[in-house]
């Protein structure tokens, strides 16, 4: 059944309204994260030899905000060309290492905030550049590429298509709300209020983090 449906998504653009493209985008920008933090989760305990798991991201949901706006990013510039798998992959690795790269400059490079990730201190670093970039890195967001525009994505265009469009709207807001609220808050409106960061509550529980340091 997904895969007739999957054949008319590549196919044909199927028409979407503007509630069905805010549920998408709703979708996608929770979808986004929690894959890229999943992601990150195996890969670092595999860093660790396997001994040591680590919470990634800065906030209390399972989520990494880079990983949405790259989907997004990934989503823009591929969707029209969605008939060329082997494109969609190369748009993807180049896009989300140029997004890499100047996301962990500009974070660190520039402002001198904490250093998210170093390839320098990691496994499976070849090809890395200053430590922000590196060719398994964006090779996997070129297959992470391939996953959302040809899975992820077409998924949430079926599951819009077929349930009740208000219930998935109040759905996908209030989900889209509860991350997005959680990120603002470990961001910035943490210091209106008495409740810690994320990272802080969790480190005062035992859970530990990746830390870089040059």
């Amino acid at each position: 059944m997904f895969k007739k449906f999957l054949k008319e998504y590549i196919e044909t653009d199927i028409p979407l309204s503007k509630k069905e493209l805010l549920i998408l985008f709703c979708l996608i920008f929770v979808l986004g994260g929690v894959f890229g933090w999943i992601y990150e989760f195996i890969f670092y305990w595999m860093d660790s030899g396997f001994k040591t798991f680590y919470w990634r991201g800065a906030n209390y949901l399972p989520w990494i905000n880079i990983y949405a706006y790259g989907s997004f990013l990934i989503i823009f510039l591929t969707y029209r060309l969605r008939k060329k798998p082997w494109l969609v992959f190369l748009i993807s690795m180049i896009s989300t290492g140029i997004l890499e790269y100047c996301t962990g400059y500009v974070i660190y490079g520039k402002l001198g905030w904490i250093r998210c990730w170093d390839y320098n201190q990691e496994i499976l670093n070849f090809g890395n550049i200053d430590g922000y970039v590196c060719l398994r890195s964006v090779t996997i967001f070129g297959i992470c590429g391939l996953i959302l525009i040809y899975g992820m994505l077409p998924l949430a265009i079926k599951m819009v298509k077929k349930f009740d469009i208000k219930k998935m709207l109040i759905f996908s807001i209030t989900l889209f709300s509860i991350f997005f609220i959680d990120n603002a808050y470990n961001f910035f409106l943490y210091r209106f209020f008495p409740i810690p960061k994320a990272n802080d509550f969790y480190q005062s529980k035992g859970i530990q983090y990746k830390y870089f340091s040059d």
